[in-house]
């Protein structure tokens, strides 16, 4: 079933454990992904970037995305996650990751996302809480939930970037919190996005307890979330780089950390960078245990492109070749099939792995099915 993902963060949270959040880019990833968290009976939080909805769009140079291309983008992975999720077992939320206006907000909610971010964190308190507000008076009346984002996470992303970090105020996280009436807030605490992360980061947990505690002081009924934590496992790393690439200075956050904080006020943490690596090798893998398929006429183009990116790790840049596979989940010959599988392979393999780290597995009857419209009225009677 497609709930908002209020819901979702509404068990993670009265149960003290941390829901995954997992990008996906194409109709294979979303099939994968909620697959996976069938087989564990776990709740699905399902993410599209602002720029996977580019992509999505049929825009291979998804940087320089339209809001036309977003807009269908935003629609095909909508249309993805309902031919999977709506009659799913497990409850399913669609949420659009680091939203950057109201045309991605807008396009996102028509394209059945059930869940929005606003990414403010680069303007100023004021101009981010009013933006954000925005987001949460056109969402809420249609029952999506809005994350938000307050303090600014190093690394790059997409279109995010930034050299350098700032780190989250607790009481700052409230009064937006109090301001904008989100219903969730992305924080940051040292997490990073990209997979250069560095060795040992370590992430500041007392920033997320401190933020929780006042939160819960205040009376403030919401939810925090971990941005830029995947953990860019080295045996994925290693095995690329053994299949002829070329990634360097790949280090992760430690997953013995994002399961602590799991405990200590997180009830969100996404993953993009593991998911993209590990589909990445399984397509390596593939052409080297079948040297005849690097000739395939349907598949031969996706492995010239690994060969001319060793050093990108992203499937996005090899799958321009296979757009109609990627967007509508057509497979037109047993080659394609072959990469279809890789793309689902590295999916299971990375969100089975962290449904159990983070403790979500078993949860799905836990969680209430709750409609949009249903959600909707609440946010009328609660004034938001």
């Amino acid at each position: 079933m497609l709930v908002p993902m209020r819901a979702i963060l509404e068990t993670a949270d009265q149960f003290n454990y941390a829901q995954g959040s997992f990008n996906v880019n194409a109709v294979a990833q979303a099939k994968a992904a909620i697959a996976v968290h069938e087989q564990f009976r776990s709740p699905a939080i399902l993410q599209g970037a602002d720029l996977a909805n580019a992509f999505m769009g049929g825009r291979p140079d998804f940087m320089n995305g339209t809001v036309e291309d977003k807009i269908k983008g935003a629609a095909n992975i909508g249309a993805a996650v309902k031919r999977y999720g709506e009659n799913s077992p497990v409850p399913v939320a669609l949420h659009l990751d680091h939203g950057k206006n109201m045309e991605s907000v807008k396009a996102a909610i028509a394209g059945g996302y059930t869940s929005v971010m606003i990414d403010g964190s680069s303007l100023s308190f004021e101009d981010n809480v009013e933006l954000t507000r925005e987001v949460v008076k056109y969402a809420h009346p249609l029952g999506v939930t809005v994350e938000g984002e307050l303090g600014v996470l190093a690394g790059v992303e997409d279109h995010v970037f930034s050299s350098t970090s700032t780190y989250t105020n607790p009481l700052k996280a409230v009064e937006f919190f109090k301001k904008t009436k989100c219903d969730a807030l992305a924080i940051s605490y040292g997490t990073m996005h990209g997979a250069n992360k560095g060795k040992d980061t370590k992430i500041r947990k007392e920033i997320a307890i401190a933020t929780k505690e006042c939160m819960r002081h205040e009376g403030i009924c919401g939810f925090l979330v971990s941005h830029g934590s995947s953990t860019v496992p080295q045996y994925i790393v290693e095995e690329i780089n053994a299949l002829g690439g070329d990634i360097r200075n790949a280090y992760g956050i430690a997953l013995d950390q994002l399961v602590e904080v799991g405990h200590s006020g997180i009830s969100k943490i996404n993953v993009d960078t593991d998911i993209r690596q590990a589909v990445t090798r399984n397509m390596r893998e593939l052409f080297a245990a079948e040297p005849a398929l690097q000739d395939s006429a349907s598949i031969g183009p996706v492995y010239q492109l690994l060969e001319a990116n060793k050093q990108a790790f992203d499937p996005r840049a090899f799958l321009p070749p296979l757009m109609d596979t990627v967007i509508y989940g057509n497979v037109p010959d047993a080659d394609v099939a072959r990469i279809v599988d890789c793309i689902e392979q590295g999916v299971k393999e990375v969100v089975g792995t962290l449904i159990v780290q983070f403790g979500s597995y078993g949860k799905a009857p836990w969680v209430e099915q709750v409609t949009l419209e249903q959600m909707a009225s609440r946010y009328k009677k609660e004034g938001i």
